[in-house]
């Protein structure tokens, strides 16, 4: 892998599990705190899920833009010493849950605060809140818009609202502007503060020697300000709904496939502009991260197309990506990209060749690699360089509860492979941790809850279900000194 990526490891945490008093992780104190863990541990990454707002189900992947942050990731008190609110109204706030996100609860609080904050702002609009909605205005006045039109119809998707706002027409839209013209500069106000907050922590984080990878969902949601705003670039009919929607084919887990329901896009479309849409989302991206990764990396080089309305993946069919022209426009205006393809699932030749006609590296996850043969792609002497390798990934079990789960004879092939006969749970997290590090991928990243030995209850997402997801946190005791220490030695052996 070019673009100065050497040999490093890192750790895979999502804002919402940092800890902190209000209820969910956020950009302030505690986000300063993991860097400097990071650093002490001897690592070079920060790996973070999507950063942008939630839709239902709370689900970073499920995001109501492709460009705004996630405003519940505003840190308070920072709030209170830039002056937006006194600090003596966060004194008031009730008693969060320490380990899991209550995403209700914290929604509702927040949103009293970021009122109270708006107000204030409202009194003495700076000349830098001026200029950063002229420059983000490309989406920026159409996300503010949809959030308010969507508040005002109770969270009714676009395409239910009424048609002159579901088609966009021009006088609806006008009217509509100067009716909710304070709503619209409210979620305007909260984008700057995200963006101001961020590139603070984003650039505390480039002098601790901390790389960000950011992650690209391939799909926006259907309900959401990119597709409401954009439908052009969407396959959708005449009403605005979906003519066909994404998902996977049916494989040895799921015989009916994923049925994900994401609108596709009409890549004619896109490509009639060179991508621009893309060439957008990659630059804006770059300002919060430095290396993307992209979710469903094979949906470019081929995606899996369910006709609208039918009720599982299982009758879909593959239609072919952009492929080499999308990665060659977003090149062309970007430059070379640090990108890392997520390339799981049924990889043909052609996804292979797009992913190394690029340079892009591959992912490895050290929890597929065992039970079955002993050249199995995932198992870290089959490795070649330019590969990223992780224990799990935000959709994995923890590693205390994969091992836990795994039947006796896969067991068995996991501390033979490990050469390590005996262990405590605790241990596998540790011993796959120094597999991945001891590899030759030029990158190395675990979930923190891998370095903390925590079993399943401290699982992140559990792929296909709805309840208890994106929930979990850390709290500031359960990382030490002794912790970081013992990372840091694993990672100086392993040379990263």
């Amino acid at each position: 892998m070019s673009h100065n990526i050497t040999r490093s490891s890192g750790i895979l945490l999502h804002i919402t599990s940092l800890p902190g008093a209000y209820g969910i992780g956020s950009i302030g104190n505690q986000a300063y705190k993991f860097i400097d863990f990071l650093h002490k541990a001897g690592q070079k990454i920060w790996q973070i899920c999507p950063i942008g707002p939630t839709g239902y189900g709370d689900s970073p992947y499920a995001m109501y833009s492709s460009f705004a942050g996630n405003p519940y990731f505003i840190d308070l008190v920072l709030l209170a010493s830039s002056r937006y609110i006194k600090s003596t109204l966060l004194k008031e706030a009730p008693v969060f849950d320490d380990n899991y996100v209550d995403f209700p609860a914290v929604y509702a609080y927040k949103d009293t605060i970021f009122s109270a904050a708006f107000t204030h702002f409202k009194t003495k609009i700076p000349h830098k809140f001026e200029q950063f909605i002229a420059t983000e205005a490309f989406w920026l006045d159409d996300y503010a818009l949809f959030m308010a039109i969507k508040n005002k119809h109770f969270g009714l998707p676009w395409y239910e609202w009424d048609d002159g706002l579901k088609f966009r027409n021009p006088q609806a839209i006008n009217d509509i502007r100067a009716e909710l013209a304070d709503e619209v500069l409210y979620h305007k106000f909260l984008q700057y503060i995200f963006n101001q907050q961020w590139a603070k922590l984003k650039k505390y984080a480039t002098a601790k020697n901390i790389r960000i990878i950011g992650d690209i969902p391939i799909y926006p949601s259907l309900d959401s300000a990119d597709v409401w705003a954009n439908p052009e670039y969407f396959q959708l009919d005449d009403n605005m709904l979906p003519i066909a929607v994404a998902g996977c084919p049916p494989d040895e887990f799921t015989l009916t496939g994923q049925l994900w329901g994401n609108p596709l896009y009409n890549w004619e479309a896109h490509q009639k502009t060179d991508f621009s849409w893309w060439v957008n989302r990659f630059r804006s991206l770059y300002c919060f991260v430095d290396i993307i990764r992209i979710d469903h990396f094979l949906g470019f080089e081929h995606y899996w197309s369910v006709s609208y309305g039918d009720p599982t993946a299982a009758t879909g069919k593959w239609q072919p990506g952009p492929s080499h022209k999308l990665f060659a426009a977003v090149e062309k205006e970007l430059g070379e990209l640090p990108i890392i393809a997520e390339d799981l699932g049924a990889i043909s030749p052609a996804v292979e060749k797009l992913r190394d006609d690029f340079k892009f590296p591959g992912m490895k996850i050290l929890q597929f690699a065992f039970g079955n043969d002993e050249d199995n792609p995932y198992l870290p002497h089959t490795f070649t360089k330019n590969c990223v390798v992780y224990t799990g990934t935000h959709d994995n079990e923890t590693t205390v509860g994969w091992y836990q789960n795994l039947p006796e004879h896969v067991k068995a092939h996991v501390r033979t492979y490990l050469a390590y006969l005996n262990f405590t749970d605790w241990e596998v997290g540790w011993k796959l941790i120094e597999a991945a590090l001891n590899s030759v991928a030029v990158i190395a990243i675990a979930p923190l809850q891998d370095y903390l030995g925590l079993d399943n209850r401290a699982r992140f997402n559990t792929p296909g279900t709805i309840e208890n997801n994106w929930r979990w946190r850390y709290t500031p005791d359960q990382l030490n000194e002794g912790i970081a220490a013992a990372i840091k030695m694993m990672v100086t052996k392993a040379k990263r």
